[in-house]
């Protein structure tokens, strides 16, 4: 995939959607002082390119009864019927879990999951992840606190 040079009022424009994506494109136009047309058309050119790829949102987990944040480092078994690619689409399948990557190194697969609590967290990695062929071990380790999260 080729790297797409980007403007500088594009990069603005990008710095103001990922602070808030429900601005309007007049209140943006006001804060970079670009008119409301111009900051639309970019939108859409940056969407039409791929640059932005969604638009999507934040949820408050604490109020949504999922405030425990951990990440699992997993490592395949070479000796299940699946690939490590499938273990990691499978793994991506669970209700809990929000990202899925296959990493290079001492570890295979990191995930992402949200949990009501501590006991839940344990239920879902003896219970679901563990048991999923492929997954020969893991670590979790769960989120203390978190400084910054991008989407």
């Amino acid at each position: 995939m080729e790297k797409l040079k980007i403007k500088e009022k594009d990069a603005k424009i990008l710095a103001e959607l990922k602070k808030d994506a429900r601005q309007s494109t007049a209140e943006i136009g006001r804060k970079l002082s670009i008119p409301r047309v111009t900051v639309h058309e970019r939108i859409q050119r940056l969407v039409a390119t791929g640059v932005v790829k969604r638009f999507t949102l934040e949820p408050n987990y604490a109020l949504l009864g999922k405030p425990v944040k951990a990440f699992i480092l997993v490592s395949y078994s070479p000796n299940a019927k699946n690939t490590q690619r499938q273990l990691a689409l499978e793994l991506s399948r669970i209700s809990e879990v929000s990202e899925v990557s296959i990493l290079a190194g001492d570890w295979d697969i990191l995930v992402k999951v949200r949990s009501e609590s501590i006991e839940a967290l344990g239920r879902l990695v003896v219970d679901k992840i563990r048991s999923i062929p492929g997954v020969g071990k893991s670590v979790t380790m769960p989120a203390l606190a978190t400084e910054k999260e991008e989407l």
